[in-house]
């Protein structure tokens, strides 16, 4: 058959060249050619035009980390088109789309990159090399010997090419039969380099990426939520007469977290909101102060030992016959998030369906917070996610998207509702307050003995104890475990175990033989989630300053004192040595500050740092900070470097002023005013140093975040020979 005929043949409706397509992941995920619209979805994730459009659907969503432009480099590198060549879209609810190191369809952990890092490379090339196939075949040459580049299958003979666009119905009836081979590491052309900026760049300098709070639908009221000023307290009545007179109000009515106004316009709904007289029942309302969580986390610790979560020789045994016992006692504090754009979603009902639009972090529990108040189950409804201002783990609570879900389900209209700032601070859920017991034995200068008892909370047992089962009592097949400890299961989906309170403490680095890690579980009541970098961030600090002060106590250098006990773990050693040489740690600091050096690995990455700080005009001021990473094999530099500095700011913010503070169960703090962060005139000189590896890339969203902060606490301890241990630090 001639290449006349061959085409003619494979490109009718009934040609005899009509092979299955047979890629994984594509079971409810619709794939294959569309002869009215010319698009071959070749896979979950990938679909060409006979236009020559290339749309990724993108399974994890774009908070400012990046995944934007790192995921679609993967497909780009492997279907060898330019990045900026491609479309991205978010993508649907689908099984297709779950996180295979979460189990659910959701963003967080810092795995993005390391989940899509195969399956993605492995979408990208099954697609071209179908279409490579596809080529050959017109040409009747092998498959083998044609090459591609920037998005055109080339001759064997280096003369003749064949755009994708031509091939596109032609791939769709080609059928791979084995594993797809990658590019060589040596042939890679956008994976590991700094090409261009970051692919959602223009949409957002130019105002045209669509957030949740920029969703716009006809006919759309708004909505505004007064909650109880004190967790677990319900409204039993308010003026609703006067309130549904004012211009504007559509309805106001009573619901499980407080009083909804719905309006008309927002500020029609915020000023009949402020004119609201709520009558609270504060019965089941938790009455406490930050005084009485951590004496409510000294007397569980002191009645529970706690649970060994890692042994290894007698600890009890090198304690009772240590030659210097060193004890230390750490307090971390409530945290916000402060994402910059506040909690918000739209929800439109409409017989036997609703629709949701909501910067979420995870569209697989949006669904099912967003039935739990209508007749629907989850699979009626739709979540649309949309680009996110900041995520930093709140936006893995889905109350914003059940707030929404519910008044749209009570009128019938679609429906936005947006938290204001102080809502979002004071109503929000928390990064867990935690305390931490430390004892070190030490014996001939070594380090003999580490004993490290974690008291507080953890997340996912959190909401299975306070949340789940009273949200979601409907759904026979949403089942719950007893413990967060053995992991939830999903609609089927069984969830890592819950480690949020022991990460970082189990993965301790130091060669010590003698060692135990214990968890006191407690929970005082107050709503917690996710945080960025979640157990690691409070593991960090109260494990690299212990180590600190065990370095000042054997009289030896802090890093010299660390080096020592890493000869068995050649990564942590890397980063360490790197940090120290870029800050010049062996050199003495200007006068009037201190450097403090900090080591810890978070989602597979291994960061050190090493803050250089003093002490102007009362106040702390942070002057540089060199960080060296090692996240295996980087896909985008300058992302890399963004996270990590983000992560600095982020972690400095924390350990200067991040403090929620509960007075007789209410939080104090409502702005930036009395939550503050780090202002731009503030922000140190940072130097981030990127080790050159060929590991498998592990995360970097949040591995930035636990070593600065103490990191400066030691820094200060230089500087001012004075140990802080309660966060945040003071000068």
């Amino acid at each position: 058959m001639n290449r006349r005929d061959f085409l003619k043949v494979s490109t009718s409706a009934s040609g005899g060249l009509m092979l299955a397509l047979n890629l994984p992941g594509c079971a409810s995920v619709q794939t294959g050619y569309e002869e009215e619209t010319g698009e071959w979805k070749a896979n979950a994730w990938l679909e060409l035009t006979t236009e020559g459009d290339v749309t990724f659907t993108l399974d994890r969503v774009e908070m400012g980390q990046g995944t934007y432009t790192g995921l679609t480099t993967l497909i780009a590198e492997e279907l060898d088109v330019r990045p900026e060549t491609i479309q991205v879209r978010f993508a649907p609810v689908a099984p297709e789309y779950r996180n295979p190191l979460i189990g659910l369809q959701l963003t967080g952990g810092s795995t993005s990159m390391a989940a899509g890092w195969q399956p993605l490379r492995e979408a990208g090339a099954s697609a071209r090399w179908m279409l490579v196939m596809a080529a050959a075949r017109v040409w009747r040459v092998e498959p083998a010997e044609c090459s591609t580049q920037d998005g055109y299958v080339k001759h064997p003979n280096g003369l003749d090419s064949m755009p994708y666009l031509k091939l596109v119905e032609l791939a769709n009836r080609e059928v791979i039969r084995g594993d797809v081979p990658l590019k060589p590491r040596a042939q890679w052309k956008y994976i590991g380099q700094q090409v261009g900026s970051r692919l959602d760049a223009e949409a957002k300098s130019t105002g045209t990426a669509v957030y949740g709070i920029d969703v716009e639908l006809p006919g759309m009221v708004y909505a505004a939520m007064t909650r109880s000023p004190r967790y677990g307290g319900k409204a039993l009545r308010f003026n609703r007469d006067r309130i549904r007179a004012m211009p504007g109000v559509v309805d106001a009515f009573v619901t499980e977290r407080g009083v909804a106004v719905v309006a008309d316009r927002y500020w029609r709904a915020r000023k009949a909101q402020a004119a609201l007289d709520v009558e609270w029942d504060f019965t089941d309302a938790i009455a406490l102060s930050n005084e009485d969580v951590f004496e409510h986390y000294r007397r569980a610790t002191n009645d529970d030992p706690g649970e060994n979560e890692r042994v290894e020789g007698d600890v009890e045994g090198v304690t009772a016959n240590a030659e210097v016992l060193v004890e230390a006692e750490y307090e971390q504090p409530y945290l916000a998030h402060a994402a910059m754009e506040p909690m918000n979603a739209t929800a439109w009902y409409r017989k036997d369906m609703m629709e949701v639009w909501a910067p979420t972090q995870a569209p697989d529990l949006g669904r099912i917070a967003a039935a739990r108040h209508t007749d629907l189950s989850p699979d009626q409804v739709t979540v649309h996610t949309t680009f996110l201002g900041g995520g930093f783990g709140r936006r893995l609570t889905q109350d914003f998207v059940e707030e929404a879900a519910l008044v749209a389900y009570q009128v019938k209209v679609p429906v936005k509702l947006i938290w204001s700032r102080e809502e979002d601070t004071r109503h929000g859920f928390f990064r867990p307050a935690m305390l931490h017991r430390m004892t070190g034995s030490l014996s001939g200068g070594q380090l003999t003995g580490w004993d490290h008892q974690i008291a507080g909370p953890q997340v996912l047992d959190w909401y299975v104890r306070n949340a789940a089962p009273a949200q979601y009592p409907w759904a026979p097949k949403f089942l719950y475990s007893t413990l967060g400890r053995v992991g939830l299961l999903v609609e089927g989906i069984a969830t890592p175990k819950d480690i949020s309170a022991i990460e970082g403490a189990v993965g301790y680095p130091y060669n010590v033989p003698n060692i135990r890690v214990r968890h006191t579980h407690t929970d005082p009541g107050v709503p917690i989630t996710w945080w960025r970098s979640v157990g690691y961030s409070h593991n960090g600090f109260a494990v690299e300053t212990f180590m600190d002060e065990l370095a000042d106590k054997a009289g030896e250098d802090p890093l010299d004192f660390r080096l020592r006990m890493l000869a068995e773990e050649p990564r942590h050693r890397r980063v360490l040595e790197r940090a120290a040489e870029l800050a010049d740690w062996r050199q003495p600091p200007p006068e009037g500050r201190a450097r403090g050096v900090a080591l810890f690995k978070s989602f597979g990455t291994y960061v050190a740092q090493v803050v250089e700080a003093g002490i102007e005009h009362g106040e702390i001021r942070v002057y540089k900070v060199v960080c060296s990473v090692d996240c295996g094999q980087v896909v985008n530099p300058a992302i890399v470097e963004d996270q990590m500095t983000g992560g600095i700011l982020f972690g400095l913010s924390a350990a200067l002023y991040g403090d929620i503070t509960f007075d007789n169960g209410e939080v104090r703090q409502s702005n930036f005013h009395d939550y503050r962060i780090l202002q731009m005139h503030q922000t140190p000189e940072m130097v981030v140093d990127i080790i050159n590896s060929e590991e498998s890339p592990t995360g970097v969203g949040e591995p930035g975040v636990p070593p600065v902060i103490p990191a400066l606490g030691n820094a200060l301890f230089a500087l001012t020979g004075r140990r802080q241990r309660k966060l945040p630090l003071k000068a």
